[in-house]
């Protein structure tokens, strides 16, 4: 038995209780770990001031940009891919590989050079103050530097994930995410380059990480292959990627535009409300990645599954990652509730930082009790092809219901409006999402008795 049968007999016979979790926990770790040292960056930077700290939330905003462009290549090759290889169809699975992996590439080097040339009036687009500047121009080109990296990563990892190698893409983001923890309080302390430090530490570990991903190809370990004799410049293949990776860069993009519009609207709030937010959607994103890593450990399930056939499975897997991540997410979430303010005080003494932070980190913990059901929805839709339901719920959460809710709620909640608006736009995406999955779970339950 070749390679590529166990790897069958293993996303479609497994029980599903013990293959999602077993996919969904590296991926987690990895996750876990990419908003650690996103916080660690954070944390290192605000023991030199709050303009300091503020501009790491706003270069934020180039970090989403690189990450909607990648978890678009990404996810729209990876999940045709698991579909792919579902049916047995090595070539087609080569072919959607090698062309997201390139041309994420080229959108990355494309970003670095346009970033570069523009890159004021970019960080003020981005919502930097007068003070802010400086540091956010020092840190924001060294992260765009590290674009290419970070754009082709995504598709490095997302194909392995959709592989069922999740511990692979697990090995390549933690080393790169380790490696910047140790090297920032190095770079920024120990050899006194400050926020530039930071910066530098982010560019040299997404590399590490972008060559260990790559690795994983070049050594044969994955069933498609990268090679530029396998890119197909058609319409229908880079058509067929956009279609189904459009829902991630819808989440991601419309991510990095509410982080502009966050920090557009806190600047009536000084370099202490940017700052504290900041600090806020880095610890979110901490607690995110969990619900979010046990979804992506759930996409090649169904995928896999959807594609060869097996609806029961699919249904099976739904609804299990679903209990799992409600329960999992409601533990951390109820911890860092309690111990909100003492998180905040990580990022410094002020008092202003640590009262506006923990008011908005709280609401979001309470949001997380809902979230699992527009998760899992989202990445079912994705997963399957049903592009046009994935993309409309991921647009509700950060586009269609948050951004409005920046701009309406502060004009009668001043600074509290800021605070809870992102949680009240996950609650409300939730409660929209939750009929959608509902009515195709039963869909999926009649497919599989006829």
């Amino acid at each position: 038995m070749n390679s590529a049968d166990r790897k069958y007999i293993k996303m479609t016979e497994t029980p599903i209780p013990k293959l999602v979790i077993s996919l969904g926990i590296p991926t987690t770790i990895s996750m876990l770990i990419t908003n650690i040292y996103n916080m660690a960056d954070s944390f290192f930077v605000s023991q030199i001031s709050d303009s300091a700290g503020g501009a790491t939330s706003v270069v934020f905003g180039i970090m989403t940009i690189l990450q909607a462009f990648g978890f678009m290549f990404g996810q729209g090759s990876g999940a045709q891919i698991s579909r792919f290889l579902g049916r047995q169809d090595k070539e087609n699975a080569c072919k959607y590989a090698s062309t997201s992996f390139f041309y994420a590439l080229l959108c990355g080097a494309i970003i670095l050079a346009g970033g570069l040339i523009l890159l004021e009036p970019l960080m003020y687009l981005l919502g930097s103050t007068d003070t802010i500047l400086p540091y956010a121009k020092d840190y924001g080109m060294c992260i765009l530097i590290a674009a290419p990296a970070m754009t082709a990563s995504c598709v490095l990892n997302n194909i392995l994930r959709y592989e069922g190698m999740a511990t692979l893409a697990m090995i390549g983001l933690t080393t790169g995410g380790i490696l910047n923890i140790i090297l920032d309080p190095v770079f920024i302390f120990a050899l006194n380059m400050g926020i530039e430090g930071a910066g530098l530490a982010t560019a040299l570990s997404q590399y590490i990480s972008f060559f260990i991903l790559l690795y994983m190809f070049l050594a044969k370990k994955t069933q498609s292959r990268l090679s530029l004799k396998y890119i197909d410049k058609s319409f229908k293949t880079i058509g067929s990627i956009v279609k189904e990776g459009i829902p991630s860069f819808a989440r991601q993009g419309l991510n990095s535009v509410s982080t502009v519009v966050l920090n557009a609207q806190a600047k009536v709030y000084g370099d202490v409300a940017i700052a504290a937010m900041g600090y806020v959607s880095k610890t979110a994103g901490l607690i995110f990645s969990v619900g979010l890593g046990i979804g992506q450990g759930f996409q090649p399930v169904v995928g896999f599954n959807y594609g060869a056939k097996k609806y029961g499975r699919v249904r099976k897997a739904s609804i299990f990652t679903y209990i799992f991540s409600t329960v999992f997410l409601g533990v951390i979430s109820a911890v860092c509730f309690i111990y909100a303010p003492e998180i905040m005080y990580m990022f410094g003494e002020s008092n202003e930082v640590v009262e506006v932070g923990t008011i908005a980190l709280q609401a979001f913990c309470i949001s997380m009790l809902l979230f699992p059901i527009s998760v899992v929805a989202t990445m079912l839709f994705q997963s399957i092809g049903k592009s046009i339901s994935a993309l409309f719920l991921s647009c509700l959460q950060n586009g269609l219901l948050l951004i409005p809710m920046y701009y309406i709620l502060p004009k009668y909640i001043d600074i509290l409006g800021i605070q809870i608006a992102r949680p009240l736009a996950y609650v409300l995406s939730s409660i929209i999402s939750a009929p959608m999955l509902i009515v195709f779970l039963r869909k999926l339950k009649k497919q599989q008795a006829e």
